[in-house]
């Protein structure tokens, strides 16, 4: 019998039984994505890539670049290059990253994020920052974030060589959190996020801030899809999280 089984209906009528197995006291492992999820981050990244394309000689729209945020860096390029990617794959990536961490400054929490992740651990669940940002990166988010008491676990790039729609990532939290797919949720802002953890057999649940509508996030096989992590605080008791 499952610890949770309610209906969830969000995003225009979409509506769907979600069930997860608990532990004998409600916990689960919750992993959530920073970038775009805790951290207001997708934009700058959009820019950096923007520009890092220029860079290399390979401009690229910025509505295609934004569409393929929050996957791998390396898909991320030979999607949006083709046949070109192979040429200058390091160099447009490195560019990225240079551009970005140059922007450092401008980042933001989003909303929400830290009050989130602290009264999770205060329900004890297990809390897992399931990313693949880069160790400097992940390393400026962290202090950005400001809440270490509250997590438990950290991913990063240095654990998988090929990062989201993969579900390595996923994979690797669920080890060091030592916890079944059954007994985890995912958070995350893209539908890539959404599919590395339905490949995982993890439920996930989806926030609008990357910029994806709900529409998307759904039909990637999110669970549930809420405006940000405020907003999945403030319902927290009626989210797929809740114990029951």
């Amino acid at each position: 019998m499952c610890g949770i089984c309610h209906p969830v209906e969000f995003a225009r009528g979409f509506g769907l039984l979600v069930c997860m197995t608990t532990s004998d006291d409600g916990s689960i492992a919750v992993l959530l994505d920073i970038d775009g999820t805790l951290v207001d981050s997708n934009y700058l990244h959009i820019d950096a890539w923007d520009r890092a394309f220029v860079t290399v000689g390979h401009p690229v729209e910025a509505w295609r670049i934004h569409r393929a945020i929050g996957m791998d860096s390396g898909k991320l390029v030979q999607r949006l290059l083709g046949d070109d990617a192979a040429e200058v794959a390091e160099e447009v990536q490195a560019a990225h990253s240079r551009l970005y961490r140059e922007m450092a400054e401008r980042l933001r929490v989003i909303a929400g994020a830290r009050e989130l992740l602290q009264e999770l651990s205060r329900r004890r669940h297990v809390v897992v920052l399931a990313t693949s940002a880069p160790e400097d990166e992940l390393a400026i988010l962290r202090d950005l974030l400001d809440v270490e008491e509250a997590i438990e676990y950290v991913t990063s790039s240095e654990d998988v060589s090929v990062a989201k729609p993969d579900p390595g990532i996923i994979e690797i939290a669920l080890e060091r959190a030592s916890m079944p797919a059954r007994r985890a949720v995912m958070i995350g802002d893209s539908v890539w996020d959404i599919e590395a953890a339905a490949r995982s057999g993890v439920t996930s649940i989806g926030v609008r801030t990357g910029g994806y509508g709900a529409h998307e996030l759904l039909q990637a096989g999110a669970s549930a899809v809420y405006d940000d992590v405020a907003h999945l605080l403030a319902e927290l008791d009626d989210s797929p999280i809740s114990r029951g």
